[in-house]
């Protein structure tokens, strides 16, 4: 039976008398604890040196051992294994001869690491030997700020000259040393650097944030979080100074939190930046949502709709007035979704009014408010103005009280449609959320014309999707219909994650008369799911359910979101 690195290590350490049993059992206590690595344990104890660690076992095993931190491997390799396999598996490739392929390891036994490789690559491998906390801080060199910044002027060649145009507010400010230094050639191309990557990698969110050692920055990628690069500590100032400039924010004011925006023009598509600034202990952190105006442009099969609730969601929008609410959680997409239903109703005989917490998107043909609370506009009393503008479409960004849902409620049936979006789990809940709001039933039942809940999930990467069969008892948990589902996989399309893109999982609730009736009986979410169930309504879980029959999602991610 083939030993473990572990076991390799524990037998070599004693034999050579480079450690006490004492020392080894505290090691072993700590790894089942704590399910690190032994020889990571051990070189962070100080139990012993990691460069002589690696020299024995080198000469143990029979494999060559480098110090891969003064290695500097080839840029290309990237394109063969990325950042996220690499941290994965704990390899870093190094070179590239023929069908050869040499990797530096911290554990080459790692026969499951190897396999994966190999069939990921397609490559023949050469393990090579290398430290573990060496390893790590390689890995960090090759896929972050070095690479990163020697490679922009590619990513920008990429784009063309005069493809990026930054449109930057002018803004006084007196802080004239860290403005030049923000403004400098490194600094403004790094920054560039971020935005057009993120653009490449469809990241929806950027995060800055500072700590004590480093200055982190991590993409959203299909609702996932990846940190990407990180440049010197040393540049933090300069970096968050440069986006704070560009988003119209005063730089002189690092104790209060500050919004901004920009809008950049990258390969002509045309991306605006909503960006959040927010004190903490180490300095500032910036959030960054990157808002891509065409997305606004596509239909609702495109957003996710399936046939059966786009036909229900179409047929409630051709109402000329009454409410249509979408609710879910937070970065489910419901802003999306409502302005394409913007997008898709502005026509010059209408006049569409929203009120926004903040505006995300400007839409030309329709009148858009930003509330501002500390000076009363909120979004009831941006509500009433709205209505002395004679509307024929009004969206009011979120109901949060009672003022708001009742002034929306009678717009609504004074012969205006109505938009708005509710955090409800579900579309039943959404009308039992409104009564304990305190509106009156009969306002509800009058004035509703739809539910829709939603939720993003990241959708299947069509280049390396695999089919697995179904086991007998999820065929029959689920009710599926079919013998085999796919499952994520990875390749170069998705950075080896598996999905591309996201998608979104619907449930749509249509207000009928056995609903309205409910609804005056003050019946609760329950019995309204069962009315609008009788009635056709499809439920979060199921549509879901008939997105992993149909291959555009997994079980996992099914199951994750409902």
């Amino acid at each position: 039976m083939v030993k473990s690195l572990g076991d390799r290590i524990k037998a070599v350490l004693l034999e050579k008398k480079l450690i006490t049993s004492e020392k080894l059992d505290e090691a072993i206590k700590e790894q089942a604890k704590t399910h690190r690595r032994l020889g990571n344990i051990l070189v962070k104890k100080q139990f012993v040196n990691e460069e002589n660690l690696m020299l024995i076992l080198g000469e143990e095993l029979g494999l060559p051992v480098i110090n891969v931190k003064r290695f500097r491997p080839d840029p290309e390799l990237t394109s063969l294994i990325s950042e996220s396999i690499s941290r994965r598996y704990h390899i870093l490739p190094i070179s590239k001869i023929g069908k050869m392929l040499t990797i530096a390891m911290s554990d080459p036994l790692d026969v499951l690491a190897l396999d994966a490789i190999k069939i990921l690559t397609g490559y023949n491998l050469k393990p090579v030997l290398t430290g573990e906390s060496e390893l790590e801080d390689a890995i960090q060199q090759f896929y972050g700020v070095d690479s990163g910044i020697a490679s922009v002027n590619d990513i920008l060649k990429e784009a063309k000259d005069g493809e990026m145009e930054l449109l930057i507010p002018e803004e006084e400010d007196s802080s004239i040393a860290l403005r030049q230094e923000s403004e400098g050639a490194p600094v403004v191309k790094f920054v560039n650097f971020l935005l057009v990557k993120a653009l490449k990698m469809r990241a929806s969110d950027i995060h800055i944030e500072p700590y004590e050692k480093k200055l982190r920055i991590r993409y959203r990628i299909d609702g996932i979080l990846h940190e990407i690069v990180s440049p010197p500590k040393k540049s933090q100032a300069a970096v968050l100074a440069r986006l704070k400039i560009m988003s119209g924010m005063d730089i002189t004011e690092k104790r209060i939190a500050q919004d901004g925006r920009f809008q950049s023009t990258i390969a002509e598509k045309t991306i605006d930046y909503r960006v959040s600034c927010l004190p903490i202990s180490r300095g500032e952190k910036i959030v960054i949502r990157a808002l891509d105006r065409s997305s606004l442009t596509v239909g609702l099969d495109q957003l996710g709709f399936s046939e059966y609730p786009r036909k229900r969601f179409e047929t409630a929008i051709k109402r000329p007035y009454g409410m249509i609410l979408v609710t879910g959680p937070t970065g489910s997409g419901k802003s999306t979704t409502l302005y394409s239903i913007l997008n898709k109703l502005n026509t010059t005989e209408r006049n569409i009014v929203t009120v926004e917490d903040p505006v995300e998107y400007e839409l030309d043909g329709i009148t858009q408010i930003q509330i501002k609370p500390e000076i009363g506009l909120t979004f009831a009393n941006g509500l009433r103005s709205i209505l002395r503008q004679s509307p024929d479409i009004i969206m009011v960004g979120e109901i949060r009280d009672m003022e708001t849902a009742d002034i929306a409620i009678k717009a609504s049936l004074t012969g205006e449609l109505v938009l708005s979006t509710l955090h409800t789990n579900d579309a039943p809940g959404s009308i039992t959320r409104l009564m304990d709001m305190g509106v009156e039933a009969f306002l509800i039942a009058s004035s509703l014309i739809m539910v829709e809940a939603q939720r993003l999930v990241r959708k299947l990467c069509n280049f390396c999707r695999e089919k697995i069969p179904l086991t007998e008892d999820l065929k029959k948990k689920f009710n599926f219909k079919t013998d085999s589902i796919y499952q994520a996989k990875g390749c170069k399309h998705c950075n080896q994650t598996g999905y591309l893109g996201r998608t979104a999982v619907i449930e749509v609730l249509l207000v009928s008369e056995a609903i309205k009736e409910a609804i005056l009986n003050k019946a609760d979410a329950d019995q309204i799911r069962e009315i609008a169930l009788k009635e056709g309504m499809r439920t979060l879980r199921e549509d879901g359910l008939a997105k992993v029959e149909e291959g555009t999602i997994t079980l996992e991610e099914m199951l994750r979101v409902t």
